[in-house]
């Protein structure tokens, strides 16, 4: 079957391309705001991942979007579910990266996830469980598409103010935003899930040898010494920063927001 390439935003730059992708899965623009602190800069393109329906969502479709899109060899910049894509892309396309910037990157063993759920938890409190626990019910017994959008919607935001520390207003929320696919989120996990079960992901990751560096909130619910340590294992290269007073979304820290972009900036243009 031909597929029709996934869209791409662009926020002009006069600098090298930066290649942003976005998290969730399932969450189109969700990295949007990140895109447009590094525009002028860089030329920043922001693929919008496909969404479910013609085909399945796998990592490997995500992947092959991506080789349609993106520039010969990319600098890649990826936050939290877009930071597992870009590891896989780089596996597998290694000849068409030149660098890779993780952005609160998600986990690759379930030590790690039992770690993330437990400050989950406690950052939620019992309000906020109990809403959680309202919502993924909802959305494990509705059937219709749109509806289960708006549910996974909810659940994005829930877990969004309790992966902050300090967040500012953003529009990642604005009216034109792309809806949220509840049956893509579904579908690409499971996916890359599999891989990790079976021992394909992180073990492919040795075959990325471009500079790579992951960039990670302090107060992340998201374990990032634990991930960067899982990830070294295979990519020996692999730098970390971590940042005070800051969570899942750096740039939309009130204080880690400055030192998150100047740092990355320049790794950027060293990298590149």
């Amino acid at each position: 079957m031909l597929l029709e390439p996934i869209q791409v935003r662009a926020h002009r730059g006069a600098g090298p391309i930066v290649v942003v992708l976005h998290g969730g899965p399932g969450a189109p623009g969700s990295a949007a705001g990140l895109s447009r602190a590094l525009a002028g800069e860089f030329h920043v393109l922001e693929p919008l991942q496909r969404r479910s329906g013609t085909v399945p969502v796998t990592v490997e479709q995500h992947v092959a979007d991506l080789a349609a899109v993106a520039p010969d060899v990319a600098t890649l910049v990826g936050w939290s579910w877009g930071a597992m894509l870009a590891l896989s892309f780089a596996a597998r396309r290694p000849e068409r990266v030149r660098a890779i910037a993780l952005v609160g990157c998600g986990t690759y063993d379930e030590t790690s996830r039992a770690r993330y759920r437990r400050v989950m938890d406690a950052r939620l409190g019992p309000d906020g469980r109990l809403r959680m626990r309202q919502l993924e019910d909802a959305l494990g017994r509705e059937r219709d598409a749109a509806a289960r959008d708006l549910l996974l919607m909810a659940v994005g935001e829930l877990a969004a103010e309790a992966q902050a520390w300090d967040r500012v207003a953003g529009d990642e929320g604005a009216a034109d935003a792309p809806p949220a696919d509840a049956r893509g989120q579904r579908e690409t996990w499971q996916d890359a899930l599999r891989l990790q079960r079976e021992g394909v992901e992180p073990a492919a990751f040795a075959r990325i040898r471009v500079p790579a560096l992951m960039l990670h909130g302090n107060q992340d619910p998201h374990p990032g010494p634990m991930t960067r340590d899982v990830l070294r294992r295979f990519m020996p290269q692999l730098e970390y920063l971590g940042f005070e007073a800051c969570g899942h979304e750096p740039w939309r820290e009130r204080e880690a927001r400055g030192p998150f972009l100047v740092a990355l900036r320049a790794w950027l243009r060293s990298a590149g």
